[in-house]
């Protein structure tokens, strides 16, 4: 009832969203996201943005400290003026690493503070560990096998593929690609902010399932990051040993 509720609750803001809106389409850790907006929020007011982006050229000196980069960036990202921009552009192009995911965020907060300029009016950001593109965001989802010892056969993993393009084809969304493993399946792929996207889930395993009942209902799906194997696992180990807390408690 929780997991509905929570489904709910994000379907609702998603379509209470206002047009103008933007998706942040690269993929950023979230660990990095949340440093860069705590940042940025308890330390915004007392920086000096004009400053900041007088000195600029700190940026690209090898002996300019990370953290001093991080408050360049950080500043000059709600500097209303294209120069800043140019140079949040030019240094994402330069740099790699966290200080790229940084300048990354900087760099979309300038876009959006250029744009309500020009068009004035409030932009708005959605920014997930998956990224996105235009209107769609990108999700990762696990579908689990109902022999959790075994690969599905050859035949099994295409028609879960095709059922797959072929739902994603139905709501406008983006196939970009698929991994099969011991006891589940993984994808990759995106979806417009409006579609309900558990029941597109729902929908490729309901059509699967007329041919060998092979796929779980259960499945995993989550916008912020790739699980990796490991990860996988041990969450489908967590719901197996709730849905035995929760028999034990009946």
């Amino acid at each position: 009832m929780e997991e509905d509720k929570f489904y709910q609750n994000i379907q609702k803001a998603l379509e209470d969203l206002p047009e103008n809106y933007s998706i942040l389409e690269e993929r950023i850790d979230i660990e990095v996201q949340m440093k860069y907006f705590e940042y940025a929020k308890s330390n915004r007011e007392k920086m000096d943005a004009k400053g900041c982006f007088e000195q600029r050229e700190e940026l690209f000196e090898e002996n300019t400290g990370e953290d001093r980069k991080k408050e360049i960036l950080t500043s000059i990202a709600v500097y209303d003026d294209v120069k800043a921009y140019r140079t949040l552009e030019k240094f994402v192009a330069e740099s790699e690493g966290e200080l790229k995911q940084w300048a990354i965020l900087a760099l979309q907060e300038s876009r959006m503070l250029l744009q309500s300029s020009l068009l004035d009016e409030q932009q708005f950001f959605i920014s997930t560990g998956l990224g996105g593109k235009g209107k769609k965001l990108r999700y990762f989802v696990v579908f689990i096998n109902r022999n959790t010892e075994e690969l599905l056969s050859a035949t099994q993993q295409k028609l879960l593929k095709d059922e797959l393009v072929f739902e994603l084809n139905k709501h406008e969304g983006i196939f970009e690609s698929m991994d099969f493993m011991e006891g589940f399946s993984s994808g990759l792929v995106m979806l417009p902010l409006t579609v309900e996207i558990r029941s597109v889930f729902q929908n490729v395993i309901e059509e699967c399932n007329q041919y060998g009942g092979f796929l779980q209902e259960d499945m995993i799906i989550t916008n912020v990051k790739v699980l990796s194997r490991g990860e996988i696992i041990q969450l489908l180990h967590q719901k197996k040993n709730e849905n035995k807390d929760e028999l034990e408690e009946k």
